[in-house]
């Protein structure tokens, strides 16, 4: 027997195959938006798949948050469409974006400050309510049947968010952290296909953003609900999200997984303002 003959065979090891591409739900095509002669976004293409936790960040001013209000139909750009579930919209109004499936939170606490944790919550199933205002009137039948299943699925949230001490407490009286928890509350309890997340770790100390990146990343794979979130800390970014879009002054600068956006020099330019 020769050496070759004799020599081990290793067999070849198969090569995993690509994880296929997930489905775009929402698309930003050339969208351009303006305030008499202020541009706050300028010709952004991006797209949000199904399924991810989409980071969108940049400077203060970058036109980060103008570019959630888009997308919900808060503002409507002069230039561009977002397309949504396959839908060409050239204008999403805001009540047709939440019954579609968007819900949203709010860079500044968006609460009912006078009411319970449980009713702020409870709003958020207001468009999931499909009795008339006589039956709720009322409060019998039907209509007491379908308050008690929604409130099921409010104590289910309440739970899922660890905040059963405060569930009849009024937000109010709420530290700042836990109000942004009890907006999340009111978010989940659409039922959203797409979470829009303004700032969510805005004003927490370490321990409350601990919580609120293992509440994000729950509700992403327990749930799965995609997410766009737009956020400052970037290590909460660099850890939670699958891909970041990174806006400058309106403008796209930087589009990718993360590891790659934060090497780019542009990006780093733009938050240390070197390219201004």
């Amino acid at each position: 027997m020769n050496a070759v003959t004799a020599a081990k065979v290793v067999p070849a090891q198969p090569v995993a195959a690509p994880e296929p591409e997930r489905e775009v739900l929402l698309k930003v095509d050339n969208v351009s938006l303006s305030f008499g002669g202020v541009k706050a976004i300028t010709n952004i293409s991006f797209d949000i798949r199904k399924g991810e936790i989409r980071a969108i960040i940049g400077p203060n001013g970058a036109g980060k948050t103008s570019m959630l209000n888009v997308i919900n139909g808060f503002y409507h750009p002069q230039q561009g469409t977002i397309t949504w579930r396959g839908e060409v919209r050239r204008k999403m109004r805001p009540y047709e974006a939440a019954s579609q499936g968007i819900a949203r939170t709010f860079q500044n606490v968006a609460l009912f400050k006078g009411m319970t944790t449980l009713d702020n919550i409870m709003s958020g199933r207001t468009l999931k309510m499909h009795r008339n205002f006589f039956w709720q009137v009322l409060h019998y039948g039907p209509a007491r049947d379908e308050e008690i299943a929604h409130r099921r699925k409010v104590e289910d949230i309440i739970d899922f968010l660890e905040i059963q001490a405060i569930r009849k407490t009024p937000v109010g009286k709420l530290p700042y952290g836990l109000q942004k928890r009890v907006e999340l509350g009111r978010a989940l309890a659409m039922e959203p296909e797409l979470l829009l997340l303004d700032e969510p770790m805005a004003g927490m100390n370490l321990e409350e953003k601990e919580d609120m990146s293992r509440f994000i990343i729950d509700v992403n794979q327990e749930f799965g609900t995609t997410i766009a979130l737009i956020e400052h800390d970037m290590g909460v970014v660099m850890d939670l999200s699958d891909r970041v879009v990174v806006l400058d002054y309106g403008k796209k600068i930087a589009d990718g997984a993360p590891a790659e956006v934060q090497a780019s020099q542009e990006v780093i330019d733009a938050y240390l303002g070197v390219s201004h």
